[in-house]
């Protein structure tokens, strides 16, 4: 099986959730085919904050001047891959550090001129990804995408995912996150949403912000060949070995 694992950057920001995590990836690397895309925006906020630099947000996303374009690389492709790489060596995993700038994997546009250099994915190009898996290699995966003329973009993580994911031709994709799962409007936790169901919550306003956006990426995943998306607390101990053995936890999307 083909599995994409999304982890929110809250997740990596401890060093034990961090660790953790790359032990329970690493176990099941030795079964199926991975590939993991991280996010860092809490990291992000702080390496700002700590050079004076006030974060801007526009519907959630933040505005990415050059200024803050340069901080994206270092941290996500930076400091935040490098730690999770780390983990995963420790682990007995063979992590190889990416971002979607590496052979083209993930290619953008800009999104909006009001954002600055924060993009849309528009292509996925996963041979790499599909190299690396096969010779027992994880990808992991930096939130930062390009284009043919050498631009770089700030992505968010949940479209990466996605759009990896497309490229990948994933079977699954599993978002682990901060939060149980996707809630309705009686704050219920639904074990299983169709892409109808969905886009519903986020009709009425039940979905907003974060999972706003990891339900409009799970819908364009499934949409494009995903069988299923999971969103899921990655704080929960075995998450990863308990999902795939069929458990319910956290919320399950399928196409229809």
């Amino acid at each position: 099986m083909k599995l994409l694992i999304k982890l929110g950057g809250t997740l990596l920001d401890a060093a034990d959730s961090r660790d953790r995590l790359a032990q329970e990836i690493a176990a099941v690397a030795r079964r199926e085919q991975v590939v993991v895309v991280h996010g860092g925006g809490k990291q992000m906020t702080r390496f700002l904050a700590e050079r004076g630099v006030e974060s801007r947000f526009v519907n959630g996303l933040r505005v990415t001047t050059p200024e803050v374009i340069d901080a994206v690389v270092k941290v996500f492709a930076g400091s935040v891959n490098a730690q999770l790489v780390s983990s995963l060596r420790a682990a007995g995993a063979q992590p190889v550090g990416l971002s979607g700038l590496s052979a083209g994997l993930v290619d953008a546009v800009q999104l909006d001129p009001a954002l600055g250099q924060v993009g849309k994915p528009v292509a996925s190009d996963g041979r790499l990804l599909d190299l690396l898996v096969h010779e027992n290699f994880i990808p992991v995966v930096a939130c930062v995408a390009g284009d043919r003329n050498g631009s770089v973009f700030n992505v968010n993580g949940d479209q990466m995912a996605a759009a990896c994911a497309r490229g990948f031709a994933a079977d699954q994709l599993v978002f682990l996150t901060d939060v149980e799962g996707v809630r309705d409007a009686s704050g219920q936790i639904r074990p299983q949403l169709n892409v109808a169901q969905a886009l519903a919550l986020i009709a009425s306003g039940t979905a907003t912000g974060g999972m706003q956006a990891k339900i409009e990426a799970a819908v364009t995943a499934l949409q494009h060949g995903v069988h299923q998306v999971r969103i899921a607390p990655g704080a929960h101990a075995g998450i990863l070995t308990e999902l795939l053995a069929g458990a319910q936890i956290g919320t399950r999307l399928i196409l229809d």
